[in-house]
C-alpha cells in the first residue's frame, strides 16, 4: 500500500484535529461472494454480457437460494421490471461511488434506504426478467460504470467460468492494526469525525485493536482520502486515514458500528 505524502502544514491541521474540506472517499469496499458462507457458486463472464463485466453464478437446484450483500451500504433500490431486463432486481450503494446489482431475484428481502451488512439476505435466486433459466446476475459499478468484479481485492475470471466459495459473514471479530502518522499524536474522538470532541490522542506506532468500523468525516492522511473510522473503544474512534490494516477500504469480518 503506497503512501501519498502530504505537506507538513496540512498534516498538521488533520492530524491535530482541524476541519479539512471534503473529499470523496476513493477506496474500493471489500467485497465479498453474493452468497453465505460455505456455499460454493460457479460464476461466469462472457464478453457478449450486457453490461461485460457482470457475472452469471449458478449451482445445481439454485431457484430460491439466498442471495446476500457483497459488502456494507445502503439499498436504493428494489425495482420489478417485469418479464423484460433484470426483473426483480436490487441496487446497494456503497459510497465513494461503487454499487453492486442483483438481478433476475425471485423475491425480496429488503427495502429502499434499509442499511444492510456482510450476508445481509436481499432476496432469492430466480428467473425473472430477461433470464431464461434461474441465476444470479451479479454486477460491481463504480460510477455507473460496470467494472471487472474483484472478491476480497482478487480479480474474477475474465472470460470464463470459475468456482467462487464464499466467506461472506463467516465469522465477524476485530482487527489489528497501527497509527502512522509520521511522528505526530493521532487525535481520539468521541465519534466518528473531526466535529466530535477530542478525547485523547495515541502516539504514532501504537498497536490498535478495531473493534468496529463506520462513515463519518472524509479525511486526508498517510493513507490517502477515507470516510471510514475506527472504533478502538467504547466512545472512542480515529481515523483509517492514518491506520494501516492491511485493507484498502473496511476490514472483512470486523463488524460495521
Amino acid at each position: 500500500m503506497r503512501k501519498r505524502w502530504i505537506s507538513l502544514l496540512v498534516t498538521g491541521l488533520l492530524v491535530g484535529g482541524a476541519l479539512a474540506p471534503a473529499s470523496p472517499a476513493l477506496a474500493a469496499p471489500t467485497f465479498k461472494v453474493p452468497f453465505p458462507c460455505g456455499q460454493s457458486w460457479s460464476g461466469q463472464t462472457r464478453s457478449d454480457h450486457s453490461p461485460a463485466y457482470a457475472v452469471d453464478f449458478n449451482r445445481t437446484d439454485d431457484l430460491g437460494d439466498p442471495v446476500v450483500a457483497s459488502a456494507p451500504g445502503t439499498v436504493d433500490r428494489v425495482t420489478d421490471l417485469g418479464g423484460t431486463s433484470y426483473g426483480k432486481y436490487v441496487r446497494i450503494n456503497h459510497g465513494g461511488g461503487y454499487s453492486t446489482y442483483y438481478a433476475h431475484l425471485n423475491g425480496f428481502n429488503v427495502s429502499v434506504g434499509q442499511t444492510v451488512g456482510y450476508g445481509k439476505v436481499l432476496g432469492w435466486v430466480g428467473s425473472t426478467g430477461g433470464s431464461t433459466g434461474p441465476h444470479l446476475h451479479y454486477e460491481q459499478r463504480l460510477n455507473g460504470s460496470d467494472i471487472q468484479v474483484r472478491f476480497n481485492g482478487t480479480l474474477g475470471l475474465y472470460w470464463g467460468s470459475k468456482t467462487y466459495t464464499s466467506d461472506n459473514a463467516c465469522s465477524s471479530g476485530t482487527g489489528n492494526a497501527t497509527v502512522d502518522t509520521s511522528g505526530t499524536p493521532l487525535t481520539v474522538r468521541s465519534g466518528p469525525g473531526t466535529g466530535y470532541a477530542s478525547v485523547g490522542t495515541v502516539a504514532d506506532g501504537t498497536r490498535v485493536t478495531i473493534a468496529c468500523q463506520t462513515s463519518g468525516t472524509t479525511v486526508t492522511g498517510t493513507y490517502g482520502t477515507s470516510s471510514i473510522w475506527d472504533r478502538i473503544g467504547s466512545g472512542r474512534y480515529i481515523s483509517d486515514a492514518y491506520v494501516y490494516t492491511g485493507y484498502d477500504g473496511y476490514i472483512p469480518n470486523v463488524p460495521r458500528c
